[in-house]
């Protein structure tokens, strides 16, 4: 296995409760093993994952484990890593941006060598497209307004707006502004990364239950779960996505915390992992939505198949790609009226990221 580094600047600053994202670093790498060569992408967020330089430090320490990780891919696709010896799988147990990248590599060189998409190894009947939401960063009212209509004359009917960065006055102003704009056909979600306290979101809530919104993502602190489960039922949808860096999944379905589950293939260590937390989420009643860390194309496209094993899955947070000044490869996952069509390619798009890294095993 090898991986090349790379850094892509975004066409414009993401701004969020958490700070503002202006550059994705990471690592491309490649298995290659049995006459076929997979690929799959590290890109580390911190605060969501693991460092860069710890990323980099797992991804070396598994780099001559290619055929170890393909024929543990062949055995469990869905576990893609749990027959692996621990020499392989103990550098990738706290780094699951790096995971990511292994577990993606080694289903990508295993859906090749099968001739099946990613998502037919990971689900029996998965969807041929993927619904998707615009998201519109923190900014003033008329602004925020301006990119909603621009994001629905673009054909999407989904809308997640960033809140918590300035006042909560200010965002019910922003958000009241979208929906009289958008009208109530337009699905619209907020997403306040955690920036609230209690008494704030208990009054986000009732000011935005009017406003008829799909739902409020992570109001309160990741380990607030019992705050969360306490804004449950109230008008507004509650959904946790930071709180899977501060507890388990089952922790959160434990404690009745969501009614929605943001699932981050990158953050939670692979694609077939991301499947299998979906999977949980569902047969506790809650929806899962899968979003990228605003991914360059490979992740991107992985994430894809993640949501298409989903059934009659929300719109998901897929349509990042034009956050990034510039890509890796040409998008094989192009967003077209608020739908992402599905690879039929072998693995997660066929030949599509060979050039990433050199052909060949």
């Amino acid at each position: 296995m090898n991986r090349r580094p790379f850094a892509l600047d975004l066409d414009r600053s993401l701004g969020t409760a958490a700070g503002t994202i202006d550059r994705r670093e990471g690592d491309i790498v490649r298995i290659g093993s049995a006459g076929v060569t997979g690929v799959g992408e590290a890109t580390p967020l911190p605060g969501w994952t693991e460092s860069l330089d710890d990323c980099r430090a797992a991804l070396d320490a598994v780099a001559d484990a290619d055929g170890t990780l393909l024929e543990a891919a062949a055995a469990t696709p869905l576990e893609p890593l749990s027959t692996a010896p621990p020499v392989v799988t103990a550098p990738l147990d706290d780094t699951p941006a790096a995971r990511h990248a292994v577990e993606s590599a080694a289903l990508d060189a295993l859906g090749r060598l099968e001739g099946r998409p990613l998502a037919s190894l990971l689900a029996d009947a998965p969807a041929p497209s993927v619904p998707v939401n615009a998201t519109l960063g923190d900014a003033s009212p008329e602004e925020t307004v301006a990119a909603a209509l621009d994001a629905v004359d673009a054909g999407f009917d989904c809308l997640k707006v960033k809140v918590g960065v300035g006042d909560l006055d200010r965002d019910v102003t922003r958000l009241r502004t979208v929906r009289a704009a958008v009208g109530s056909d337009v699905t619209l979600r907020a997403d306040a990364n955690g920036a609230w306290d209690r008494e704030t979101a208990e009054e986000a809530v009732e000011a935005l239950s009017s406003l008829d919104l799909s739902y409020v993502e992570q109001p309160l602190p990741a380990a607030d779960l019992s705050g969360h489960a306490g804004l449950r039922g109230r008008g507004v949808d509650i959904a946790l996505d930071e709180s899977l860096t501060a507890a388990t999944v089952a922790d959160v379905l434990a404690a009745d915390a969501a009614d929605v589950l943001v699932v981050k293939p990158m953050a939670l260590g692979g694609p077939a992992r991301a499947v299998g937390v979906a999977r949980d989420t569902l047969g506790a009643g809650v929806d899962p939505v899968v979003t990228t860390t605003v991914d360059a194309a490979p992740a991107r496209t992985a994430a894809v198949h993640v949501a298409a094993t989903i059934p009659d899955v929300r719109p998901c947070g897929l349509a990042t790609g034009d956050a990034l000044e510039t890509d890796l490869a040409p998008d094989p996952v192009p967003v077209e009226a608020g739908t992402v069509a599905v690879p039929d390619g072998p693995g997660v798009a066929g030949d599509a990221f060979d050039d990433l890294i050199g052909r060949g095993p």
